[in-house]
């Protein structure tokens, strides 16, 4: 008989912020983060001692879901921004920056949670309510005639992941067919509601990255053999497509806790190989060209649709069912029974492609709204941090169709709307002491506090020990690189702003961030209005980096407010 332990008390931990073990993991955290952020920042490998996966990234998708972590409150804050990635994919570095930074500036000061917690918020709302508005000096808008914005978008995102191991030329490379799987995807009907179709990134390891390539459809990895038997096939106009979500291996399901009952001298291996070929003879005199099986198609039936000139293809998998389901226009077919002839799709045509040694099946769409991204990358491990960045930069090219705007990046629009702040709450200190019901004191403290954690990311793109300053005039991020010589003026030292907007030739002062300055008002409109240097901007999405704003600063005040933690340790 097995030892009974006495069931152990839960532990109650009252202001959890003030435990020196909290207060050291959250800055371990930070040190994480803080080192992976910007185009140099360090990568970090996590694997199990025991053996298994190694992961080697800066990504924070990446990172943080492979990051062991046990102290409450610091689940609290990797779920936040793990949550804020899952959809937004972009920014998670960011947010975890922001927020952490956020609430160790807080701790520092004598500040009641209460107070700061107000603060907080107001603070946020005229952030929100700054970069959303007209007068915005950091945002630009996006006009989809033109590739200069989307691809500047695209290039930020992959240049921001290091473990990609990219070249310039493979940047630019990869950015362009980015942009062209995205177009690929808008529908050309102008409809009311846009519905935007997918993106399929189909492997292509051990290859050139200027291998990589873009192609209207869907690719189905399979060999040489498997192509020869099943193309080509000689049928006019589009091709009638049925497509099956079930098994049709003639398997039975689980019957749980229940009974199958089966008459004597029934065999059911014959009975349901008997409804399948009837499903196959439907498939025949319903003219089906293609059928497309998520699961296993049983041999015989196989056989038989081959034998009456019908392509079947099994094993395909869940990912790639929604977009067969859009492409071909139809409803995956979950039932063996009779089969509706509305539950029918078409595609236009197949064919064969080989890109390496790679050989596909390729189904070419009526209306192009599916597509297929082949991502070649030198290795599994450069592979995997492509795919996700690549991703990211997809998905903020849709988000940008909604919110057609992005942000400066480089560290300008956070040093920016830091600058902003601080000109904000000193040249309106009143009204905001009467919406907040907060002395000028506690005001002054908090907002040394926030604009401090809103430069915190900006500061974190400077890894190797160079000097980190911002212009006066319109608060962009200037960066010098370590060891450089000693000259009386700055613009002999800088070349361009964190952006690329700005070049040091203009008549600006410059400081170094975070040091003490009069506060200023950025001006409510960009420099070089005609935008001729927007090929070579660095850019952010707007509702990515909106939203990362809200979930750092909310999640902070979120554990700032924690009075107690109660751990069950059973």
């Amino acid at each position: 008989m097995s030892r009974l332990e006495t069931k152990k008390p839960s532990l109650c931990n009252s202001e959890p912020l003030t435990s020196e073990r909290v207060r050291t993991t959250l800055a371990v955290l930070k040190g994480i983060v803080t080192s992976c952020y910007g185009p140099s920042g360090r990568l970090k490998q996590l694997h199990n001692g025991l053996g298994g996966y190694v992961c080697t990234t800066s990504q924070s998708s990446a990172l943080l879901r492979n990051l062991p972590v046990t102290h409450p409150i610091l689940k609290i804050l990797t779920t936040s921004v793990q949550n804020h990635v899952l959809g937004f994919l972009d920014c998670g570095l960011f947010t975890a920056i922001l927020c952490c930074n956020l609430i160790e500036n807080v701790q520092r000061m004598d500040l009641t949670p209460t107070t700061a917690i107000k603060l907080n918020k107001h603070l946020l709302s005229l952030c929100t309510s700054y970069l959303m508005s007209e007068a915005c000096g950091c945002r630009i808008p996006v006009d989809f005639s033109s590739t200069q914005i989307p691809v500047c978008l695209a290039r930020s995102i992959l240049t921001s992941k290091p473990a990609c191991m990219l070249t310039r030329k493979e940047v630019e490379h990869i950015s362009a067919l980015i942009l062209r799987a995205f177009l690929l995807t808008i529908p050309e009907s102008t409809e009311d509601t846009v519905v935007l179709g997918q993106s399929i990134i189909v492997p292509g390891k051990g290859q050139r990255v200027t291998d990589s390539t873009v192609l209207p459809g869907l690719l189905i990895d399979m060999s040489e053999i498997q192509l020869q038997r099943l193309l080509p096939i000689q049928k006019p106009g589009p091709l009638k497509v049925a497509l099956f979500c079930i098994s049709l291996a003639g398997d039975f399901s689980e019957t749980g806790e229940g009974t199958l009952v089966v008459s004597s001298g029934v065999s059911l291996e014959n009975a349901a190989l008997d409804q399948l070929l009837h499903l196959g003879r439907q498939l025949v005199s319903d003219h089906v060209d293609l059928v497309l099986c998520q699961k296993v198609i049983h041999p015989s039936l196989k056989q038989f649709l081959s034998s009456h000139r019908i392509i079947a293809i099994d094993r395909l998998g869940v990912t790639v069912m929604e977009s067969l389901s859009k492409m071909t226009g139809t409803q995956p077919i979950g039932s063996l029974g009779s089969v509706s002839p509305s539950s029918y799709g078409s595609v236009k045509d197949v064919c064969s492609a080989q890109f390496g040694s790679k050989h596909f099946f390729h189904l070419i769409p009526n209306k192009a709204t599916v597509c297929s991204l082949l991502l070649c990358n030198r290795n599994d491990t450069v592979w995997d941090e492509l795919k996700l960045a690549c991703q990211a930069a997809l998905h903020a090219l849709q988000l940008t169709i909604k919110e057609p705007w992005v942000l400066l990046g480089g560290g300008c629009t956070e040093t920016h709307l830091a600058a902003y702040i601080r000109n904000k709450t000193y040249s309106e200190t009143k009204s905001i002491l009467k919406d907040c019901g907060c002395t000028q004191a506690e005001l002054q403290l908090m907002a040394k506090a926030f604009c401090s954690a809103l430069e915190s990311p900006a500061c974190s793109l400077e890894h190797d020990g160079g000097e980190i300053l911002t212009d006066l005039k319109y608060g962009h991020f200037w960066s010098v690189e370590a060891d450089s010589p000693s000259v009386s003026n700055w613009s002999d030292l800088l070349s361009r702003c964190g952006c690329g907007l700005l070049n040091s030739q203009e008549e600006l002062d410059w400081s170094f961030l975070r040091s003490t300055h009069p506060p200023f008002a950025p001006p409510p409109f960009l420099p070089h209005a005609d935008m001729g240097l927007a090929s070579s901007l660095t850019v952010d999405c707007l509702t990515a980096k909106l939203n990362g704003l809200r979930v750092a600063v909310e999640t902070a005040n979120l554990i700032l407010d924690l009075s107690y933690v109660i751990e069950d340790k059973n």
